[in-house]
């Protein structure tokens, strides 16, 4: 029988299963001693065992750490929009370290399972009917004339409604000839954020990328730095009459027109199909964030995708939110008279006395977090759904996210994603924290907004000018009755709950659909206020068919 060999540094190793021999260099065998066969077995089987227990310590270690993985259920994970799908929005910048690919879909104990049936139910984009991104210019549209004089522009709200109002005024600036002065941001809000446009924007892809629409400049000019001025408020959803007719008139008196506020100063419809489409060109393609918020944002998109598909839930459930609604289902009497309070100090907020229950039965309240967590299991979403939490400091804290968490503890923030060193150049900035969550969400797989504000409708946009996944809107008014049911006993969670739901969201994933006009009967400002924002539904204006399907 010939018996294996190792050759080694002086010495020949023979084993066999009985003894253990050794040979010396000049052939001579020293013969040591017998071991038990069983001993030998045990040996192995400790080594194997150990080699393991090694093996499975650096592998758990590096997936918390990386997310680099083999691509399991290939047909399942191929649905679903990879980190490499990034729209060009998003692509810019890729550090080298974030280049790697995902993790499967089926990573967390195959929660979404690789079925056809549970991708179709859950996660299945809605389709785009052939409508694709479409924003060049008609032949019609030139250059830039001479401007008249120029437009300063202070914003005004949240970053969402500051960003929408900062497209309204590039529009505005081209249809009464002016050149635009970059924006000064709002830093008298809710929020106090000292932010600048450079903070937040790519200031030099803003003026580059618009050339060709209107002329744009960090500074006025230091000889009509005293120049008489006038400051006006823009009269809110005008168009072109009102914009070419009576705005532009004042150049025959001023050089410099100041529009105070930005937010809804432009008409959503009935506009040259022209300005809707340079409307589109600012929101989705000129005006990015900053490259060091893009870098952050695609960090934590990577961190998110390494769970697999992820829900990014926008939680309107911040004090600021709950004191302007005036919503307080669910809270203590303490919490819902502070809330009163600040709302009955907050000047520029018109309503003062406001009935909750009232306005919860019209639907006018954000879900609470725990209604929040009812709706997602009754639409069929599992527990170990990874959930990214897109919203601000959450009122009450821990208190009040205790029942979401039950029924969905794999839930994620900018907090639990990022270190404390890399979150630490947007801490104390909400817009610019406030930017990280919007990266995270319009590149999510699911959105779900508990009230539709302005970064819902913003986020809402956004995915339906990419044809992103679904954007699911809760019908708020019809899940209250249902919430109530629940409180009361009529109804319990289970397949009846979950048929209802379902049956009331068929339509409400985020369809591509024209967008919606005034609601009939309103007439006025209201007329307008009830209109489907642009910004959350840019068809058919900046998107176009390639291909005959029916909507």
């Amino acid at each position: 029988m010939i018996t294996p060999r190792v050759r080694g540094s002086g010495r020949k190793i023979i084993i066999n299963l009985g003894e253990f021999n050794v040979f010396s260099s000049k052939g001579l065998m020293q013969k040591r001693k017998k071991i038990p066969l069983s001993i030998l077995l045990w040996r192995f089987l400790g080594a194997t065992v150990f080699s393991i227990a090694i093996t499975c310590f650096f592998f758990v270690h590096h997936v918390h750490v990386s997310t680099t993985s083999p691509i399991h259920h290939q047909k399942f994970n191929e649905k679903i929009h990879t980190f490499r799908d990034l729209q060009s929005w998003t692509q810019e910048l890729v550090p080298v370290h974030l280049s790697k690919d995902p993790l499967s879909a089926s990573k967390l104990n195959n929660t979404r399972g690789d079925t056809e049936l549970n991708y179709e139910k859950l996660w299945k984009p809605p389709p785009n009917h052939g409508f694709l991104p479409c924003t060049k210019p008609t032949l019609n549209y030139t250059t830039p004339e001479n401007s008249r004089g120029y437009l300063l522009v202070h914003t005004n709200g949240g970053l969402n409604q500051m960003r929408t109002g900062i497209c309204d005024m590039v529009a505005i600036a081209r249809i009464i000839n002016a050149t635009l002065v970059i924006p000064e941001l709002d830093k008298k809000s809710f929020w106090q954020d000292n932010s600048n446009f450079s903070d937040i924007f790519d200031e030099k892809r803003f003026i580059s990328s618009l050339a060709d629409d209107i002329k744009i400049i960090k500074k006025l000019p230091k000889d009509l730095a005293d120049a008489t001025k006038t400051v006006k408020q823009f009269k809110s959803w005008s168009g072109m009459d009102y914009y070419q007719k009576e705005i532009a008139a004042l150049w025959d008196d001023f050089k410099v027109i100041q529009a105070s506020k930005t937010d809804s100063r432009l008409a959503n419809n009935n506009l040259p199909p022209d300005i809707q489409k340079l409307r589109c060109r600012v929101c989705f393609e000129a005006l990015r964030f900053s490259p060091h918020i893009e870098q952050m944002g695609k960090l934590l998109v990577e961190r998110m995708r390494s769970f697999g598909p992820y829900i990014a839930l926008h939680l309107r459930y911040e004090k600021d939110m709950l004191a302007f609604s005036g919503c307080t289902h669910d809270l203590s009497i303490s919490e819902a008279e502070e809330l009163r309070v600040i709302r009955e100090n907050t000047t520029y907020w018109k309503r003062k006395h406001i009935d909750p229950t009232e306005e919860r039965s019209k639907g006018n309240c954000p879900l609470t977090p725990k209604e929040v967590g009812v709706f997602l299991s009754a639409l069929g979403y599992p527990t170990k759904t990874p959930i990214y939490i897109a919203a601000g400091e959450i009122y009450g804290g821990e208190t009040h996210m205790t029942e979401l968490r039950s029924r969905y503890p794999f839930l994620m923030s900018k907090e639990k994603l990022a270190s404390i060193d890399e979150l630490e150049p947007f801490s104390n900035h909400a817009s610019q924290m406030a930017a990280l969550d919007y990266i995270v969400s319009v590149e999510s797989d699911v959105f779900v907004h508990s009230y539709p504000g302005n970064m819902a409708r913003a986020v809402e946009g956004h995915r339906r000018f990419l044809g992103k996944g679904r954007t699911i809107s809760p019908d708020r008014k019809a899940l209250v009755r249902l919430f109530d049911k629940l409180k009361t006993g009529s109804i319990v969670e289970g397949k009846k709950l979950s048929n209802k739901v379902n049956d009331l969201h068929q339509g409400r994933v985020g369809l591509l659909r024209k967008r919606k006009g005034p609601i009939s009967g309103t007439k006025g400002v209201d007329r307008f206020r009830s209109e489907e924002t642009f910004y959350a539904n840019p068809l058919p204006d900046c998107l176009c068919r390639t291909e005959s399907s029916p909507i």
